[in-house]
């Protein structure tokens, strides 16, 4: 299955964080912590260009921690400051200002030699559709400000947003890329939510999730199910699963839709315990020390 979403908004979006640009200090990148590299969108290098940068890792406590502080390092071996936090919870938030700081040192030095006075931080959030910017927002200004939802493509337009005196925020709307060169890409993407769930087929992405737990974490799947041995066929680990979460039809039959809507909701509840599903790229930080 091929897995793509991008709607006119995020086009018209595209072109709009472009024109911006040029009014912003610092753009603050969102990635999913569960998904670090998978949730970056390769058009913002290229957008963005040299504009200095935060990544932030967002929805940390839904990830395995070491591996997020094993992300964190490859990052700024990459020469890009990154923080995890969890703008749900507020957890991480009181470090961007003062690390926003640290990366406009230099800048906000050269204008206070030729007597510009301090104003307040100018910065750009974006990021893919559902990673949090609007919660974020809403979590620095103390107020519920940016309209937020549990699903992708909630913000359709820019705006701004003053948290205090000290930031002011340009929200955009989540934007995807035309098309994901790695089909492992879509299916974490569609799997941890930032694609909406009309457009999938929850069978194929429940079957994604099955097979990288049972890879990954076969434990954590066989106990969530009550499962005593995965078994190696498809069908029957469904039929197992189905008859543990009572996803039956009329005669006792399994519903696979069912039983797909369980298992991805289990995932996006974290009802697996934290996971990081780009754990095969764990060894681009291993690679970037050798550099």
């Amino acid at each position: 299955m091929t897995i793509q979403w991008f709607p006119g908004h995020m086009a018209k979006a595209r072109r709009q964080v472009t024109e911006k640009l040029k009014l912003v200090d610092i753009i603050f990148e969102l990635v999913d912590a569960r998904i670090p590299i998978s949730s970056r969108n390769p058009m913002i290098d290229e957008i963005i260009n040299q504009k200095p940068r935060l990544i932030l890792i967002n929805k940390a406590d839904m990830a395995d921690p070491v591996q997020t502080n094993q992300w964190i390092t490859y990052f700024e071996q990459k020469g890009i400051r990154a923080l995890a936090i969890n703008s749900d919870k507020g957890t991480g938030l009181q470090a961007i200002h003062k690390v926003t700081m640290e990366i406009l040192k230099e800048k906000w030095d050269r204008m206070e030699s030729r007597g510009i006075r301090p104003r307040a931080v100018r910065a750009m959030i974006v990021g893919i559709p559902n990673v949090g910017k609007s919660t974020l927002i809403n979590r620095l200004v103390k107020k519920n400000i940016a309209q937020t939802g549990n699903r992708p493509g909630v913000t359709k337009a820019q705006q701004w947003i003053k948290v205090g005196k000290e930031m002011e925020l340009l929200d955009t709307p989540g934007i995807l890329w035309p098309k994901f060169e790695d089909p492992e890409v879509g299916y974490r993407l569609a799997l941890t939510g930032a694609i909406k769930d009309t457009l999938l087929n929850l069978q194929d992405i429940a079957t994604y999730a099955l097979r990288f737990l049972e890879t990954y974490y076969p434990d954590r799947l066989k106990s969530r199910y009550e499962i005593e041995e995965i078994p190696d066929d498809l069908v029957q680990l469904f039929e197992a699963i189905g008859k543990r979460r009572g996803c039956l039809m009329g005669g006792g039959i399994i519903d696979f839709d069912k039983t797909a809507e369980v298992i991805v909701r289990d995932v996006r509840n974290v009802q697996f315990g934290p996971i990081t599903f780009d754990l095969d790229l764990l060894e681009r930080p291993a690679e970037s020390s050798n550099e």
